[in-house]
């Protein structure tokens, strides 16, 4: 029997997180050991007790204390969904100032596989910065979905371009 790889699952702030439990479920069935990073914003939204209960590991938003030991396995791949407007700028900066956005860092750093479904309004995507930085990450090897994906007209099957993307990327 082989283990079963290793998905961090970075959670922003945005509609569509009041569902990742949709997402973690597939996740799981997919064959996934889902590990859940969340940003400070979105914690609040989310029943993180249950999260844990389904994946077995702790929900994460702040980094851990010196010489404590890492509660999650190494990742062999990275999904931010729904990854925010605020993220993607941040992100593409090298700004490090959460757990969420330092575990997308370093796993860019590491050159770990990254799939990113943004979520931001029409007018933060207009900003003329926004662009440039979703192509600083494309270039960095980040594969970033077009538009809104996620949409929450989408209902659950909002989450079927996460397990697609998923499953491309593992058979490439």
């Amino acid at each position: 029997m082989t283990e079963r790889p290793v998905l961090y699952l970075v959670v922003c702030a945005a509609g569509p997180a009041e569902h990742i439990h949709e997402l973690v479920d597939l996740l799981i069935a997919d064959g996934w050991q889902v590990c859940m990073i969340v940003s400070p914003t979105a914690a609040p939204w989310l029943d993180r007790q249950a999260l844990q209960d389904k994946t077995g590991y702790l929900v994460r938003v702040e980094w851990r204390m010196p010489g404590d030991p890492e509660p999650h396995p190494p990742a062999d791949v990275v999904v931010a969904a729904p990854v925010t407007f605020n993220t993607v700028t941040k992100w593409a900066l090298g700004i490090n100032d959460t757990l969420a956005l330092g575990v997308l860092n370093e796993s860019l750093g590491a050159g770990l596989p990254i799939i990113a479904f943004p979520h931001t309004k029409d007018e933060l995507a207009a900003h003329p910065a926004y662009a440039g930085h979703l192509a600083v990450l494309r270039a960095a090897g980040v594969v970033v979905a077009d538009g809104k994906p996620l949409s929450p007209m989408n209902g659950p099957e909002r989450w079927d371009v996460v397990i697609e993307a998923l499953r491309s990327t593992r058979s490439s």
